[in-house]
């Protein structure tokens, strides 16, 4: 089971029903406990980074993804669902993230019209296999609506796998082990979004990692 966490925010249907598509047993989740036993976990999110990530808290959700990530279990977080993976947002400032990966998410640079709100190519990081774009080709193209985007710190950005150019340098997706975030949304992003979203249900059905417990180690 794959557990697409329903924290009131976005059209979480549209991911729970590409997912299905592609042959994952996906299931919207709005309590944590209903999460035990998930072979992944799905964070997708749109809109307000402060807003998602006060819903996530208030949910009781936000243990499910800190877990999932500490145990390994297959994990990809969406649009603002790969945003709450870091620790904080210039959009904002008063808002924390997860903190799983250091870096701020910053708003778009450059003589631009935001939010992107268009197709655009990923540009692959030639020295970072990836699982999650696998099948794709060099230059796939996705569909992204945003007018921020991570800047991952330290170690963190050595895990980034795909850029895309809008006013400069966006990163648009992140690897690390079975932790996976895009910033474009695959769900609107067609064959593309699918051979995706079919690369992260063979990661939760070849794994074999279950979410056991809520418990994060120390």
């Amino acid at each position: 089971m794959i557990a697409v966490l329903d924290y009131g925010i976005g059209n979480l249907r549209s991911a729970e029903k590409a997912l299905q598509h592609v042959g994952g047993d996906a299931r919207l989740v709005d309590r944590a406990e209903d999460a035990l036993g998930a072979s992944g976990i799905v964070l997708p999110g749109v809109g307000a980074f402060g807003a998602c990530a006060s819903a996530l808290k208030a949910s009781g959700l936000a243990s499910v993804a800190r877990a999932a990530v500490a145990a390994g279990v297959p994990f990809l977080g969406v649009c603002v669902g790969f945003q709450l993976l870091f620790e904080t947002a210039e959009e904002s400032p008063d808002a924390t993230g997860l903190g799983i990966f250091p870096g701020s998410v910053r708003r778009l640079s450059g003589a631009v019209k935001l939010p992107q709100m268009q197709w655009n190519v990923l540009e692959r990081v030639p020295e970072r296999p990836s699982r999650m774009l696998a099948g794709l080709g060099d230059a796939p193209w996705f569909y992204f609506v945003h007018s921020y985007a991570p800047v991952p710190e330290g170690a963190a950005a050595d895990l980034v796998v795909a850029r895309c150019d809008y006013g400069g340098p966006v990163v648009a997706a992140l690897e690390a082990d079975n932790c996976w975030g895009c910033q474009f949304h695959p769900e609107k992003s067609g064959s593309s979004g699918l051979t995706l979203l079919a690369n992260f249900v063979a990661l939760t059905k070849g794994d074999g990692r279950r979410l056991e417990s809520l418990a994060v180690a120390s």
